[in-house]
């Protein structure tokens, strides 16, 4: 950790990553708890209360302008942050578990549970990512049981079911580049020394793993989660942009860019500026974040 600390205070574009995902995050949270608190009161968030008349330009009235319902733009694309990192944090979370344990399962015994991994990854790999997503939650929509599981989670987690269902879809396909990268250096690990005399002193497979095995690709699975969360946020992003999952009360930046685009040619462009502005903002962030950390931690990089 402090090799972190030292790469990210000596690295200026890496310092400036950390401060406005950091920015960001703090956003994220205290809209997350104003929403929370707008639902238990049963009011209106700020970002859905209006504030002026319809599609007023930036300056006159708000800073951002207003949409077709004089809703401060600024406040809806600040509350956009809410799903960004929901989906970054559950789609992250769920492909680096699957990701890692596979790629060292794979990597550390070998024969069939290695032949089953690579057609597994391979076959994910192969299957177009959206249309696995819109699949997904059309599924969790016709099936009761499934959609009974995401309204209970989605209810704890504060998160619409159909947005929910999108979320684990995009974990469910992003841990393929996670899971070849651990298998390979497991392979290598699996043949270090320091493996073998535990092996040769009957120490059991499994203890192994989590004693030698997994805390030398640690530095892997932090670096492709940060990579993967940037991902994440594009593809949710593109799933609220063609109407999938939703929000809830909490507007995302998929949906406010298709408003916005409809709209352009009443020369009312700042609802999607925006929406895209902060999305880049977030993604430019996450991954100078991390490629610093891969410098900090991986060796071959040093």
């Amino acid at each position: 950790m402090k090799k972190i600390w030292r790469h990210l205070f000596t690295t200026p574009a890496a310092a400036g990553a950390a401060a406005v995902t950091l920015l960001l995050i703090v956003t994220a949270v205290v809209c997350e708890i104003h929403s929370l608190s707008c639902s238990s009161r049963e009011v209106l968030p700020v970002w859905e209360r209006i504030c002026t008349a319809p599609y007023a330009p930036p300056g006159e009235g708000t800073l951002l302008g207003t949409d077709y319902q004089g809703r401060s733009v600024l406040l809806r694309a600040l509350a956009g942050t809410v799903p960004a990192f929901k989906v970054g944090i559950v789609a992250g979370v769920i492909s680096v578990v699957i990701g890692t344990m596979l790629g060292v399962c794979a990597g550390f015994f070998r024969g069939k549970i290695d032949d089953l991994t690579v057609w597994l990854y391979s076959t994910f790999a192969s299957m177009p990512t959206l249309l696995f997503i819109l699949s997904f939650a059309l599924l969790a929509g016709a099936s009761p049981e499934l959609r009974s599981f995401l309204e209970k989670t989605g209810a704890v987690l504060h998160i619409a079911p159909g947005a929910l269902a999108v979320y684990l879809a995009i974990g469910i396909t992003g841990w393929v580049g996670l899971c070849r990268v651990v298998r390979a250096e497991t392979m290598k690990l699996r043949e270090s020394a320091y493996v073998n005399a535990a092996r040769i002193a009957g120490v059991p497979s499994f203890v192994i793993i989590f004693r030698h095995i997994l805390p030398n690709v640690r530095h892997l699975t932090i670096i492709y989660f940060t990579l993967n969360f940037g991902a994440a946020v594009m593809l949710e992003v593109l799933a609220g942009y063609l109407g999938l999952g939703g929000s809830g009360n909490i507007p995302g930046w998929g949906g406010m860019i298709a408003a916005g685009q409809e709209r352009l040619w009443r020369g009312v462009w700042w609802e999607l500026g925006a929406a895209g502005a902060l999305m880049f903002i977030l993604i430019l962030a996450l991954n100078l974040l991390g490629d610093s950390l891969r410098d900090a931690l991986d060796p071959r990089c040093g």
